[in-house]
């Protein structure tokens, strides 16, 4: 195991930031595979009938799986209930994801709306995450430039284990509430949200914070922790999935290239998660064409995957190259995961990469 755990300054104001700018890769033009401008534009077309139908039936289901909880609630049938309840519930972080987009709805307030909500569900303060994950986009995987690398190397896997249940990140989450709720704001925070934005997301936060403090409020004057469990806990004791979800997207692949290829995963899952994950299965197509909304992913995917790695079959195959890669990162945090991709089929499939693009380091 490696001692010196400062291989690379992943801070958005430090070192890494500034070689991530010499380099040419913020801001940097990526690679896109070859699709038709008509095609394109047909997946980019915005309706409200599919997100409203999986929308509401997900919130049919949390409210089912919620009012189970609360007549069972002192029972032993409760625990089955609030599992339940729990994982639907963090099924918020990925259609926060999404809505942050603006693209699963064709009417604006529909997104906003169902953005508020599920960006407070998932603890994602939601000025600040629709910023950070613009970044996010712009600059996939760049070291010092994304601050969305959910695992840096080397790895941390107490990081990655507590994180299953959110008790790294929600601690971490409050206390930046906390901060810019009482009006500052931190030289990462200034770097990522445009100063426009700034009363916003001190307003924003505050909302927050009031909402915080009137649920504790709740659980002391009830003398029950049950409102707790209703919201933000379930976040916590039902978040497993939705992180095992979330860690496939980029563990364990190159950094500091400019082709989603070689940084994201694409994934085939069965209906039940794909429903769970908002189809963000499908990574590579998300990152490459992030305007083309979650519902037309799939058939995004059938145009591109002749010009794509393979897909993993499924959330297993996926986690028997994390793994190993994850660990091996421990002690040689150059390593990564190279994935097989096919060489340019023509000119125009080529890589359209700046010249400051580099071809992925060999593991």
């Amino acid at each position: 195991m490696i001692k010196n755990t400062a291989w690379r300054d992943y801070s958005l104001t430090g070192p890494g930031r500034r070689q991530a700018l010499e380099s040419g890769l913020v801001s940097a033009q990526w690679f896109s595979c070859d699709i038709g401008r008509k095609q394109l534009k047909q997946l980019m077309k915005r309706s409200d009938r599919p997100a409203l139908l999986q929308l509401g039936f997900w919130l049919l289901l949390l409210v089912t799986a919620g009012v189970a909880g609360f007549l069972t609630w002192g029972t032993l049938w409760c625990i089955p209930a609030f599992a339940a309840y729990g994982l639907l519930y963090s099924v918020s972080d990925h259609w926060a994801h999404e809505l942050s987009h603006g693209t699963p709805f064709k009417t604006r307030w529909l997104n906003d709306v169902f953005y508020q909500l599920t960006a407070f569900m998932t603890l994602h303060e939601a000025v600040y995450w629709r910023w950070s994950h613009v970044r996010h986009h712009t600059d996939t995987l760049i070291v010092g430039s994304d601050r969305e690398i959910a695992v840096q190397r080397p790895p941390k896997l107490w990081v990655a284990i507590v994180d299953l249940f959110d008790l790294h990140f929600a601690p971490l989450e409050v206390a930046r509430l906390l901060r810019v709720a009482g009006g500052s704001l931190n030289a990462e925070t200034r770097s990522i949200v445009p100063e426009t934005e700034w009363p916003k997301l001190i307003i924003s936060s505050r909302i927050y914070v009031l909402i915080l403090i009137a649920l504790v409020a709740s659980c002391v004057a009830s003398g029950s922790i049950l409102p707790a469990i209703f919201v933000v806990l379930p976040r916590l004791y039902g978040g497993v999935l939705s992180q095992l979800f979330n860690l496939t997207q980029h563990a364990g692949l190159a950094e500091n290239v400019l082709d989603h290829r070689h940084n994201c995963r694409t994934i085939l899952m069965n209906p039940v998660f794909r429903f769970m994950y908002v189809n963000m299965n499908y990574h590579v197509e998300h990152h490459m064409y992030p305007m083309v909304p979650y519902h037309a992913l799939p058939q995004l995917h059938a145009l591109m995957k002749d010009q794509c790695a393979p897909a993993y079959p499924g959330l297993w195959a996926a986690y028997r190259e994390i793994i190993p890669a994850v660990l091996r990162q421990r002690k040689d945090p150059e390593y990564f995961v190279r994935r097989p991709v096919p060489e340019p089929v023509s000119a125009a499939a080529a890589p359209s990469a700046a010249p400051a693009s580099p071809a992925p380091e060999m593991a």
